[in-house]
């Protein structure tokens, strides 16, 4: 019975972490897709926290009337605000920032070497042992961002390398969130967890809205703005959020990263189909220099 049960969590967890792939890869496209109507960054994800907003207050009232819901002690709150303001503030803002200077396929291989920045991050803050095999995982995936980043600066100019900048930013923001999140998605559950990061940050988010435009901004939006910020809010952030917390709490961090190698091919495929980006040599070189390198971290 317990090996049933055992099975049964593993599967979900990794249909959890697949979906939630799955749908962040979507992120990107919505976003390009939005920018060709001439929003800015700090609109756009306004416009996402807004609508994602309802949802994330609605499952914390319902987990705090749940009598076996555990709350985080006071001194947990200040790490929950500033993991909130990392996760999904700071490294979205920086990313989708620089997804105004780079393509889609670009911006994604350069997010996704995040595993390597959280490895270094455990050697700094944890002792962690860095291996050669650590080391060759390091040069490969970032041969591979340099690979596409080259070819792009070649078409596109100084721009490419200001938008390679704040991705890889946002990779690093993104990967602190993770090293320092796990002992409390661990004791408060990744649902409470979750809820509490995301309302944090969309705080952060309306306060350098309020901070920078006016309300008339968002009433000003063209209809096809709205619609990619409903897509991006629901099938982007709300979903896969708590599809991939649930994947690590049912599975781990370990095999949610492994399923996480899929991403990258998703939004590259969609970008070439859907925004028309070209696929070459230079990308495919990239992209798999990129994939190998991660996939090391995992042996």
């Amino acid at each position: 019975m317990r090996e049933n049960t055992t099975k049964q969590a593993l599967h979900t967890g990794l249909l959890f972490a697949i979906g939630g792939t799955a749908l962040f890869a979507l992120k990107s496209i919505f976003i390009k897709l939005a920018y060709a109507h001439g929003v800015d960054t700090t609109t756009l994800l306004t416009l996402r926290m807004l609508l994602a907003l309802p949802f994330y207050l609605a499952m914390l009232v319902w987990l705090l009337r749940q009598p076996d819901t555990v709350l985080p002690l006071p001194r947990e709150w200040l790490a929950l605000a500033i993991l909130g303001f990392m996760g999904y503030y700071l490294a979205s803002w920086l990313d989708m920032e620089g997804l105004q200077h780079i393509s889609a396929q670009l911006e994604r291989l350069t997010l996704y070497t995040y595993p390597i920045m959280t490895t270094l991050l455990g050697w700094v803050f944890l002792r962690e042992k860095i291996t050669q095999q650590i080391v060759l995982a390091l040069v490969l995936t970032y041969s591979g961002v340099m690979v596409l980043y080259s070819h792009e600066a070649t078409l596109s100019g100084s721009n490419v390398y200001l938008g390679v900048i704040l991705v890889a930013a946002a990779a690093l923001t993104f990967s602190c969130y993770v090293v320092f999140s796990k002992r409390l998605i661990g004791k408060l559950g990744s649902l409470l967890f979750t809820s509490i990061a995301m309302l944090v940050s969309t705080v952060c988010v309306f306060v350098h809205f309020a901070a920078t435009h006016s309300l008339e901004t968002l009433a000003r939006l063209p209809s096809p703005v709205w619609g990619y910020g409903v897509l991006l809010a629901v099938f982007s952030t709300l979903i896969p959020s708590f599809m991939v917390s649930e994947a690590i709490a049912r599975i781990g961090t370990a095999k949610t990263s492994i399923v996480g190698t899929i991403g990258p091919v998703f939004t590259i495929g969609l970008a070439v189909l859907i925004l028309g980006e070209p696929f070459g040599w230079f990308h495919l070189a990239g992209m798999v220099l990129v994939l190998i390198g991660v996939s090391l971290l995992r042996k």
